[in-house]
């Protein structure tokens, strides 16, 4: 079967789609974090030696969007803030694709995340290294922003899932030279850490102010909540990646890639079986949270304010989740360089229609 032939079966999402009004505001100023850092160059090619975007690479990504798309409920402030977590993400994922993926660089990509290590201090007070590229300039400028006394209790957390995320970046490299695909179980929790899913729920609370009860946050079913939630994330971006990461950065780290292997079936068996098994996730998420969930919080004795803010931040993740898929169906940064994939769009919602007029006058 030819990549042309393969249809994508994009996973349903019930949740309407909310755009922050905040979106026009946030497109003005969306190159000028880019250039400051040295992500975003002139009209040359990008290379690990130089800018990692041209101006059509960036503006194909749509950035705005996404963050405008995914967190409707952010203050200016708290959208700029986390349009630039999202940048500095895709910067760090190109621009490790292009030096050590593309090259098979082992060594490299290990020298080059030791650094980034030493940008992702544990606690507060650690002086951080002079950055000495785009990637790490930026990391340095998050670093300075996140932290704030109102969200110190982030540090750990956040930075933790930082050093995952590019420590995944390492392990799919080796994968990939090795020729070893994942086994399905454990690629499941790897994908939480190679998509930097275990920041979004700092990302939600952001955008809403709302912080997860303490009471509840490491129960079991709202551990089984966070789960679900992550796991939507990077597997539906598996579907829509699929010809970005496999054909073109010959990645094995991948979902339809992953299935193919483990269950002998063919791409396209595989591509609807990984659709499933996101729908599955988000049926799971959506039982959890209004069959599960209310027996914990009761149990739990939350007082009013408490549950105001557990809804408050369910709402924040329906969002984000909405936000992503709109994403993931529209955005050029995921179609073919040599032509589209036949697409399957068995998108039922009024959120699902949204998104083709929304991109097309995002980008005129």
């Amino acid at each position: 079967m030819t990549v042309q032939a393969v249809k994508v079966p994009m996973p349903r999402m019930p949740y309407p789609l909310r755009v922050n009004p905040h979106l026009a505001a946030l497109r003005e100023e969306s190159e000028t974090w880019a250039r400051e850092t040295g992500m975003l160059g002139g009209d040359g090619a990008p290379s690990a030696h130089r800018a990692i975007w041209t101006p059509s690479q960036f503006h194909a990504m749509a950035v705005d969007q996404l963050t405008a798309w995914a967190l409707p409920d952010a203050s200016l402030a708290d959208l700029r803030l986390n349009h630039r977590f999202n940048l500095w993400a895709l910067a760090w994922d190109d621009h490790f694709a292009a030096a050590f993926k593309r090259t098979g660089d082992l060594t490299g990509a290990k020298a080059f995340t030791a650094r980034l290590h030493t940008f992702l201090p544990a606690a507060p007070g650690p002086r951080l290294p002079e950055p000495v590229n785009a990637v790490e300039r930026g990391l340095a400028d998050l670093q300075r922003q996140l932290f704030p006394p109102r969200r110190a209790h982030w540090q750990q957390g956040f930075n933790r899932a930082l050093a995952r995320y590019v420590d995944a970046g390492v392990q799919e490299l080796a994968n990939s030279r090795a020729g070893r695909v994942p086994d399905l179980i454990e690629y499941a929790q790897f994908r939480r850490d190679s998509f930097a899913a275990p920041t979004a729920p700092y990302s939600v609370e952001l955008s809403t102010g709302a912080r997860i009860p303490e009471r509840i946050r490491h129960d079991r079913v709202f551990r089984a909540v966070l789960d679900a939630f992550m796991d939507y994330m990077g597997m539906a971006n598996d579907i829509a990646s699929y010809h970005r990461e496999v054909h073109d950065e010959h990645d094995v780290n991948n979902l339809v890639t992953v299935l193919e292997a483990s269950l002998r079936i063919t791409v396209q068996e595989a591509m609807r079986a990984a659709a499933d098994l996101v729908t599955a996730r988000l049926r799971h998420f959506e039982h959890l949270t209004r069959s599960e969930l209310p027996p914990v919080v009761e149990r739990a004795g939350l007082g009013p304010g408490e549950r105001i803010e557990l809804e408050a931040w369910l709402r924040g993740a329906r969002g984000f989740l909405s936000g992503l898929h709109a994403w993931y169906t529209g955005a050029p940064r995921y179609a073919p360089a040599d032509g589209p994939f036949q697409e399957q769009r068995g998108l039922p919602t009024r959120a699902a229609r949204q998104p083709p007029r929304l991109w097309r006058s995002a980008l005129q």
